[in-house]
């Protein structure tokens, strides 16, 4: 029902934002580093559950929309690869400040963590944008059920977010560090992930959502 070319697809996009400075991993990071591992791994337990959110709630909404007019998709795309490019820019432009780098924030017990975690993710604009812009775009009205796509498509990034932000609450404390004393590798990494971001706002306005079902570029 889904193919192989969608699913690489939303996990492109997926590994390109959620390694872009955002609000997610900016309160994951500061968490972690404040408060230790296992208040990050807490936090990340409400932005997983945010996600569950935002994947129930848009799949049901678009699957009526998409069916009724299918032609929303095409402006779907394009304000989809609008919004990639101006995260690009936000990460690479002069003077844009590093996700690691980090202030000191008061501890708070395990139950306002994940409150916290479900509020930052549910808040976040560019989750928002991605449920309802980017993720569509690769659904294929030729090949079948609309909801049942939007959910896969939606698991692969839930899974692609989970990880990479766990790996990232697990070694918060070292990659600050680590980049606090090697300015050079920070400018790198801004321009290496804002770069990723502008490639996929390129392809995935170049994309064509006609009925084919073509799917961007991996």
């Amino acid at each position: 029902m889904v193919e192989q070319s969608a699913i690489l697809g939303v996990v492109s996009v997926a590994l390109g934002m959620v390694l872009s400075p955002g609000p997610n991993m900016m309160y994951l990071v500061s968490r972690s580093i404040s408060q230790g591992r296992r208040a990050g791994v807490m936090s990340l337990s409400g932005v997983v559950a945010g996600f569950l959110i935002y994947l129930v709630g848009t799949n049901l909404g678009l699957a009526v929309l998409f069916t009724a007019v299918p032609q929303i998709l095409t402006l779907i795309r394009l304000v989809g690869a609008a919004y990639l490019l101006w995260l690009a820019w936000k990460t690479v432009k002069p003077g844009g400040v590093s996700v690691f780098t980090v202030q000191d924030i008061p501890p708070d017990p395990p139950r306002r963590l994940f409150a916290m975690g479900l509020m930052t993710n549910l808040l976040n604009p560019k989750i928002a944008i991605l449920y309802i812009s980017v993720i569509p775009q690769f659904i294929d009205l030729g090949k079948g059920n609309v909801l049942l796509q939007g959910i896969i498509l939606g698991g692969f990034q839930i899974i692609v977010a989970t990880t990479v932000n766990l790996s990232i609450v697990l070694a918060a404390g070292g990659i600050a560090g680590f980049l606090a004393r090697r300015p050079t590798w920070l400018r790198a990494q801004r321009v290496v992930m804002g770069s990723t971001l502008g490639v996929l706002a390129v392809m995935l306005a170049l994309s064509d959502n006609s009925g084919s079902g073509s799917h961007m570029a991996t």
